[in-house]
C-alpha cells in the first residue's frame, strides 16, 4: 500500500490543481487535491477505489479536476492494478518528448476503461495502448462543448497507423476517436480493419478524423453497433450506407456534413430504438420528414442543410419523446407547426430561418408554447420584422445562442428579461448586428454562467451593469466591435473562471479591479487598444493557470511577480511594447510550461532566472534586443524543453558556465555533453537565428538530437567553417547569410525528412551530389550567392518532386536536362549568373506550376522561348545577358488560340542578341500588364511551399530606375519590361500605351527609330522610362507630363529635335535624361529654343559617346560588402 500512495503522490505532485493553495512546508510537499494529503487513507481519496481483497488500486477517476501537466509524469504507470483511468478534462500537455512514454501504456495489462477525451495531450497516439488487450473503453476524443476556451484541453494527437493501434483490442466495445487526425485514413482500409479486429464493437465515434474513401462493405458485419458518429469526414459524394438499417440495437446515427447524397431510406424511421438521428449539413440528400408514428422512438432529430421535404400526410402527433429537433426554415409554415402541436417533451430547438423571415414572429408565438424547452437555437433571423413582446414568452430557457442575427435594441432589451438563462451567446459570421450599446438588461441575467459574442457588429460600449453577473463563470469577447474601455464592473464577476477579450476597438487600460477575480484561471486579452501598464492587482490572481496579453499597446517593464505566480502554466505576452529589462525572478515558486515574449522592446541581459523553471517546455524570446552573453549551454539543463527561439537579438554567448566573458560562438551542443547529460534530447524547434554568433564549438558536425527536429534556423548570424547537421532529418534547416565554407561530404544522408533547405549567401565550395535527389521529401531548396560548381543534378529539375529550386550566383557549368515530364512541381527556378550553356529545354513547358524562371546570366544559346507562353502561372520570365538571337515576335502566331503569358508581370530580355521588328500585336498579348492594380499589391508567393515563417517568397534583381538592384520580395504590382541592349529596330509600337500598369519601360541601347508614341503619357502607373541610345526623332510628346510618378526618365543619345516640354512632371528632370539630342533646347540643356548649338558643343556632344557610371549598392547580409554594377551609356555618332 506504501508503494501505491507513494506512486500517487508522485503523480499528483506533477499537476497542480487549479484550486490548490501551495503550502510550502519542510518538505516542499504541494497539496493537490483537499482530500490528497500525505498520512491519510489514499483510499479515501476523491476519484481513487481500491480492490479490498488486494489492497491495490483498480480506479483513477480525475475527470474535470482542472490539473495541469507537461506530459504524463512517469509515476502514473507505477500503478500497474489499474482496470479505470480517467484522466479527461484536464490539461496533460505534451508527453511527446519522451517516447519511452508510448510503450508504458502496456503495464497496465488489467486495464479495461481508458479515457483520455480533452485532456489537452499533443504528439501521436502512444503506441503501448494497442497493447492493452483487455481493453473495453478507448476514449481519446476532442470535443469542444462551447464551454471549453480556444483549444486548451482538446487534444492535438494523431494515429499513423490505425490497423496498428486497434488490431489486439478484440474485447473493445467502445472506441471514441472524435477530431484525432487518422493518417491512414481510406475507407476501404479502417472499414476492414474494424471489421477484422474489434468485430463486438458496440459504439464507434469517428467524427472529424480526416477519414475518406468509400466506405467497405464488410463494414457491415458489426452487427453490435448501437452507436454510429463518422460525422464530418471527407467520405466521397454517395448515398447513405443501407447496412447501416440492418444494425437492429442501432440507436445513434450521426453522419453530419459527410457529403450525402441520393434519397433517405424510409426504413431508418422503422428502426425500433433508433433515438438519436443527425443528417444535417448534407445539401444533396433529399428525403421525407418522418412519419413520427413509426419513428416514435425518436429523441433527436437534426435534419438542417438538408434537402428534406414534408408532405402533410405524413405527420402525427405521436412525438411524446422528441427532445431535441433541428431544422431548416422551409419547414416551418403555419400548417408544419399546427401539425405538430405542442411538443411538450422537447428541451432543445435549433431553427435556421434563411429565408423566412416574416415567419418568425408566429415561429416564436408556437415556441413560446412549449413549457420544457429550456435550449434555443435561432439562425439567421430577422428580429427587425418581430415585436419585442415576442421575446417574454421565452422566459423558460436556460440557454439562447442566436447566430447571423439582425438585433436590434429593443430585442436586446427584451433578452435582458429571461432572467433564467445560464447560458447566452450571440455570434455570426455575416450579419450579426446589435444596433447600437449592449443594453444595461444585460445586468438582470443574474443566472447567467456563460456569456459568448463572436464576430458581432455595432456593440457599442459594455455597460457597466455586466458587473451584475456575479454566477458568470465564463465571458467571451471575441472580434466583437465594443468601443472604449473594458468597465471597472467586471471586478465583481467573483466565480469568472474565463475571460477571453478580442475586440479591436477596445481601448483604455486592463482595469486595476481585474485583480478582484480570484477565481480566474484563464485571462486572454488580445487584438485591442489597450495600453498602459500590467495592473500590479494581477498578483492576486493565485489561481490563474493562463495568461495572454497580446497584440496590444501593452506597455512599461514587465512585472517580475508575473513569472511567480503560484499555478500559472501558459504565458504569452507576445506583439507588444513592452520595454526595458527583465527582473530576476523567483523561480522556484514557478510551473511556468510556456513563455511568450517575442516582438517588444525588451533590452538589457538575458534574465538567469528562466535556466531554473524546471518544467519549460516552451520559451519564445524572439524581435527583442536583448544584448550582452547568454550560457546556450544553461538551455539544455531544461530536461522538458521543446521549442527555443531566441531569434533577432543581439546574443552573444557565454564560452562556458561560470565564465562570463562574452563570446559569440555555440557552445553546448557538443556529443560529449549530450551523452553525459542528455540535455537535448526532447528539442524540436530551435531558432537562433539573427543574432551575433560567429562561431561553434564543436566535437562533430552531426548534431546529436535524439528527437527528430522540425526546425533548426541559424540564419543571418556570422558561422564560419563546416555546416552543420542534426542526426536525425530536420523538417526545416535555414543556415542563410552566415560565412559557412563547407558541407559534410555524405551531408545528403541526413536530408531524408528534410522538407525545407537553405544555405542562401554563404562561401561554400563543392559540387552536389547526385544523392540529393534521394531526399524525397524536399520542396524548397535554396543554395544561391555561394561558390558551388560543377554540374547541376539533372534529377532537381527533371524527376524531383521540389516546388522551388533557387541555385542563382554560383558556377555551376553544364546543359539543362530535357527529361522533364508532365509530373514537373516546380513552381520557381532560378539558376541565373551561372555557367549554364546550350539551349533552353522546350520540355519547361511541362512545369505548369511554374511562377518564376530566372535564368539570367549565363551562356544559353537560343531562340525566344515562345513555347513557355502558355503556363498559366507564370509571373517572372528573366532571360537577360545570354545569347538569345532572332526575333522575340515568335510570340505571336505561337499558340494561336490560348492566351499568351496571361500571368506575366515581369520580362527581362536584356543584353542578348535579338533583333527585327516589334509588331503591334507584342505588347498587346501581355494582358496582366493592362489592368489596373491597387498602390500596394500582394506578394508573389509560391502558394503550394508553405514554411514554417509563412508562404516561401521568390526574389530578383532587375534594373530598376537607373541601378540594377535586388527585390526581396517580388510584389504583383511590380511590372517591368526591359528588352534593353540588343538590336531591335522599327518604330515602338504604339500597343505599348495599353500597358497601364506597366512599372518599368526600358527599351535602350536598340536601333528604335520614329516618333516617341503619345500614347506612352496614358501610362499612369509608369515610374522609370528608358529610350536612350536608339534613333528616335521627332519632338518629346506634351502627354509625357501626365506621367506623374515618373521619377526615372532617360531620353538621352537619340535624335530628339524642338523645345523639352516644361509642366509637370518633366520640369524635374535633369539635363542628363536629354544630352545627345542635337536638336532638342530649352531647360535643362543650356542651349536656348532659336539658337543653334556651337560646333565646340556639337563636337563634344558627338565624340562624348560612350559614359560609364558606376553605381554603388549595399548586398545582402553579411559579408558581401559592396557590389558594382556598370552601366554603359551610349550616344550615336552623327
Amino acid at each position: 500500500m506504501a508503494s501505491i500512495l507513494w506512486a500517487l503522490l508522485l503523480f499528483l505532485v506533477q499537476l497542480p490543481a487549479l484550486a490548490t493553495s501551495r503550502a510550502h512546508d519542510d518538505e516542499s510537499t504541494a497539496i493537490i487535491l483537499p482530500s490528497w494529503q500525505n498520512g491519510t487513507d489514499c483510499c479515501l481519496w476523491d476519484g481513487v477505489r481500491w480492490d479490498a481483497s488486494s489492497g491495490l488500486v483498480t480506479v483513477l477517476d480525475l475527470n474535470g479536476h482542472g490539473l495541469y501537466s507537461n506530459g504524463l509524469d512517469p509515476s502514473l504507470f507505477s500503478l500497474e492494478s489499474l482496470q479505470h483511468l480517467d484522466l479527461s478534462g484536464n490539461s496533460l500537455g505534451d508527453y511527446s518528448y519522451n517516447v519511452y512514454q508510448h510503450q508504458k501504456f502496456d503495464r497496465f495489462t488489467s486495464l479495461t476503461h481508458l479515457n483520455l477525451s480533452n485532456s489537452g495531450l499533443v504528439g501521436q497516439i502512444p503506441i503501448g495502448i494497442s497493447k492493452l488487450i483487455s481493453l473495453v473503453s478507448l476514449d481519446i476524443s476532442s470535443r469542444y462543448d462551447g464551454q471549453t476556451t480556444g483549444d486548451g484541453n482538446l487534444n492535438n494527437v494523431w494515429v499513423h497507423n490505425f490497423q496498428t493501434l486497434v488490431a489486439n483490442l478484440s474485447n473493445l466495445r467502445e472506441l471514441y476517436l472524435d477530431e484525432i487526425q487518422i493518417m491512414s485514413s481510406s475507407g476501404e482500409e479502417w472499414g476492414k480493419v474494424l471489421a477484422k479486429s474489434v468485430p463486438h464493437l458496440q459504439v464507434l465515434s469517428l467524427r472529424g478524423c480526416g477519414l475518406n474513401g468509400h466506405l467497405h462493405h464488410s463494414f457491415a458485419s458489426l452487427l453490435s453497433l448501437v452507436s454510429i458518429d463518422l460525422g464530418y469526414n471527407d467520405i466521397p459524394a454517395g448515398p447513405v450506407p443501407e447496412f447501416f438499417a440492418n444494425f437492429l440495437n442501432l440507436s445513434v446515427l450521426q453522419l453530419s456534413d459527410m457529403n450525402l447524397e441520393g434519397w433517405f431510406p424510409q426504413r431508418f424511421f422503422r428502426l425500433r430504438n433508433l433515438r438519436v438521428l443527425d443528417l444535417s449539413s448534407n445539401p444533396n440528400l433529399s428525403g421525407h420528414l418522418p412519419n413520427f408514428s413509426c419513428a416514435g422512438s425518436l429523441e433527436t432529430l437534426r435534419l438542417e442543410g438538408t434537402n428534406f421535404s414534408y408532405v402533410k400526410a405524413s405527420y402525427s402527433s405521436n412525438v411524446e419523446l422528441l427532445r431535441e429537433l433541428t431544422l431548416d426554415g422551409k419547414f416551418l409554415s403555419v400548417e408544419f407547426l399546427s401539425s405538430f402541436g405542442v411538443l411538450w417533451s422537447l428541451c432543445q430547438l435549433k431553427v435556421a430561418l434563411m429565408d423566412s423571415q416574416k415567419k418568425l414572429g408566429s415561429i416564436l408565438s408556437w415556441i413560446g408554447d412549449m413549457r420544457n424547452l429550456t435550449s434555443l437555437e435561432l439562425c439567421k433571423c430577422e428580429f427587425s420584422w418581430t415585436v419585442p413582446s415576442s421575446i417574454a414568452n421565452l422566459k423558460v430557457l436556460r440557454s439562447l445562442k442566436l447566430f447571423d442575427c439582425n438585433l436590434p435594441r429593443p430585442i436586446l432589451s427584451e433578452i435582458g428579461n429571461l432572467v433564467d438563462l445560464q447560458n447566452l451567446e450571440i455570434s455570426g459570421m455575416d450579419d450579426c448586428k446589435l444596433h447600437g450599446s449592449l443594453t444595461s438588461s444585460i445586468g438582470n441575467l443574474t443566472n447567467l454562467r456563460s456569456l459568448r459574442m463572436v464576430n458581432c457588429e455595432a456593440c457599442g460600449s459594455m455597460p457597466d451593469a455586466i458587473g451584475y453577473l456575479r454566477k458568470l463563470q465564463r465571458l467571451e469577447i471575441s472580434s466583437c466591435e465594443f468601443t472604449g474601455a473594458i468597465p471597472s464592473a467586471i471586478g465583481n464577476l467573483s466565480n469568472l473562471k474565463t475571460m477571453v477579450i478580442s475586440a479591436r476597438q477596445f481601448s483604455g487600460q486592463i482595469p486595476y479591479s481585474i485583480g478582484q477575480l480570484k477565481e480566474l484561471t484563464w485571462l486572454t486579452i488580445q487584438d485591442a487598444r489597450i495600453s498602459g501598464r500590467m495592473p500590479s492587482s494581477v498578483v492576486n490572481l493565485t489561481r490563474l493557470v493562463q495568461l495572454e496579453v497580446s497584440y496590444t499597446y501593452l506597455s512599461g517593464e514587465i512585472p517580475a511577480f508575473l513569472f511567480a505566480l503560484p499555478a500559472l502554466r501558459f504565458l504569452s505576452l507576445d506583439q507588444n511594447q513592452l520595454s526595458g529589462p527583465i527582473e530576476e525572478f523567483d523561480a522556484a515558486a514557478s510551473c511556468l510550461v510556456s513563455v511568450g515574449l517575442s516582438h517588444n522592446g525588451f533590452t538589457g541581459q538575458f534574465p538567469k532566472s528562466f535556466f531554473r523553471l524546471a518544467s519549460l517546455s516552451s520559451l519564445r524570446i524572439d524581435w527583442n534586443n536583448f544584448a550582452g552573453s547568454v550560457d546556450l549551454s544553461s538551455f539544455w539543463k531544461l530536461r522538458k524543453l521543446t521549442a527555443l527561439d531566441l531569434s533577432h537579438n543581439n546574443l552573444s554567448v557565454m564560452v562556458q558556465e561560470g565564465n562570463y566573458s562574452p563570446s559569440t560562438s555555440l557552445p553546448g551542443l557538443t556529443e560529449t555533453c549530450v551523452l553525459q547529460y542528455n540535455q537535448i534530447s526532447y528539442l524540436f524547434y530551435l531558432n537562433l537565428s539573427h543574432n551575433l554568433f560567429i562561431g561553434m564549438q564543436l566535437t562533430s558536425y552531426v548534431l546529436p538530437f535524439n528527437r527528430r527536429l522540425e526546425v533548426l534556423d541559424l540564419s543571418s548570424n556570422r558561422l564560419q567553417g563546416q555546416i552543420p547537421m542534426p542526426q536525425l532529418s530536420a523538417e526545416y534547416l535555414d543556415y542563410s547569410h552566415n560565412n559557412f565554407s563547407s558541407v559534410l561530404p555524405n551531408f545528403t544522408i541526413y536530408l531524408t525528412k528534410t522538407n525545407y533547405l537553405r544555405m542562401f549567401n554563404n562561401s561554400i565550395n563543392g559540387h552536389i551530389p547526385n544523392s540529393i535527389c534521394n531526399s524525397s521529401w524536399l520542396d524548397v531548396l535554396d543554395l544561391s550567392y555561394n561558390n558551388f560548381s560543377g554540374p547541376i543534378p539533372s534529377c532537381l529539375i527533371d524527376n524531383a518532386r521540389l516546388s522551388i529550386l533557387s541555385l542563382r550566383k554560383n558556377h555551376f557549368e553544364g546543359t539543362l536536362p530535357s527529361n522533364i515530364t508532365t509530373e514537373c512541381t516546380l513552381q520557381t527556378i532560378d539558376l541565373h549568373g551561372n555557367k549554364i550553356e546550350g539551349q533552353l529545354q522546350r520540355a519547361l513547358s511541362n512545369c505548369i506550376y511554374l511562377e518564376v524562371l530566372d535564368i539570367g546570366n549565363n551562356i544559353l544559346l537560343d531562340i525566344f522561348p515562345s513555347w513557355l507562353s502558355g503556363l498559366p502561372n507564370l509571373h517572372v520570365l528573366i532571360l537577360r545577358s545570354n545569347e538569345f538571337y532572332g526575333s522575340i515576335d515568335d510570340l505571336v502566331g505561337y499558340r494561336p488560340s490560348a492566351e499568351y503569358f496571361p500571368s506575366l508581370q515581369i520580362i527581362d530580355l536584356a543584353s542578348n542578341n535579338f533583333s527585327g521588328n516589334l509588331s503591334s500585336e507584342w505588347f498587346g498579348q501581355l494582358k496582366l500588364m493592362m489592368v489596373k492594380f491597387n498602390s500596394t499589391g500582394d506578394t508573389v508567393l509560391a502558394q503550394n511551399v508553405e514554411t514554417y515563417t509563412g508562404y516561401y517568397q521568390d526574389s530578383t534583381e532587375i534594373s530598376y530606375k537607373g541601378s540594377y538592384m535586388p527585390f526581396g520580395r517580388i510584389m504583383t504590382t511590380l511590372t517591368v519590361i526591359d528588352i534593353s541592349n540588343n538590336r531591335l529596330e522599327g518604330h515602338i509600337p504604339e500597343s505599348v500605351g495599353r500597358l497601364v500598369s506597366l512599372r518599368v519601360l526600358n527599351m535602350s541601347h536598340n536601333a528604335f527609330t520614329g516618333k516617341i508614341p503619345a500614347i506612352l503619357g496614358g501610362m499612369a502607373a509608369l515610374e522609370s522610362l528608358d529610350l536612350s541610345c536608339n534613333q528616335l526623332s521627332g519632338e518629346i510628346p506634351q502627354e509625357l507630363t501626365n506621367l506623374t510618378f515618373l521619377s526615372i526618365l532617360n531620353l538621352s543619345d537619340n535624335q530628339l529635335v524642338g523645345k523639352i516640354p516644361q509642366s509637370h512632371q518633366l520640369s524635374t528632370f535633369e539635363k542628363s535624361s536629354f544630352q545627345g539630342n542635337l536638336g532638342l533646347c530649352g531647360p535643362p540643356l543650356s542651349n536656348p529654343c532659336g539658337v543653334s548649338p556651337s560646333p565646340s558643343e556639337a563636337h563634344a556632344e558627338k565624340s562624348s559617346h560612350v559614359d560609364v557610371i558606376l553605381f554603388l549598392f549595399v548586398g545582402l547580409g553579411f559579408g558581401i560588402g559592396f557590389a558594382a554594377a556598370i552601366l554603359m551609356r551610349c550616344g550615336w555618332i552623327g
